[in-house]
């Protein structure tokens, strides 16, 4: 449109504002209706996270004596920190309220939730995956000794 404008400005059917304010309001439409490539490039690159950006990941080790403390194993989860928990100082009872507890926010946080001994599981949230699973022995049962 550039030659067209030029054109018609030297025949003197067009004064040369005119020209000037059109160019101008149209490069100002075409930057807002389309953004440019490199700023729709810019925008996808923003959605990408580097594995190495967590430097201090922390797995916390928790051995809670009530029902009361299973809320602070809740918040280690909810602030993506992979808690341990022995659950071997409590009562049988309070024990199963804590995993109960716990097994309905590792499912609200999309995490995993994985025995790895007696009465000890290892909590994650979504951002830790398990792998593999551990064989617990129980040396107490009568039926395992006979098997021996």
């Amino acid at each position: 449109m550039g030659v067209m404008n030029r054109f018609m400005n030297m025949l003197g059917l067009q004064e040369e504002e005119e020209i000037v304010e059109r160019e101008g309001i149209s490069d100002q439409e075409e930057e807002l209706e389309t953004p440019s490539f490199e700023t729709r490039r810019n925008q996808r690159g923003n959605n990408v996270v580097s594995i190495h950006s967590q430097k201090n990941v922390k797995v916390i080790l928790y051995e809670p004596r009530s029902y009361d403390e299973a809320q602070e194993i809740a918040d280690h989860l909810r602030s993506h920190r992979s808690v341990v928990v022995n659950l071997q100082r409590v009562r049988n009872d309070q024990a199963m309220r804590i995993i109960d507890f716990l097994s309905g926010t590792i499912y609200a946080l999309s995490g995993g939730i994985s025995k790895i001994g007696s009465n000890i599981f290892l909590c994650t949230p979504d951002t830790v995956e398990i792998q593999g699973s551990i064989t617990e022995i129980l040396t107490e049962d009568p039926d395992y000794n006979r098997m021996r």
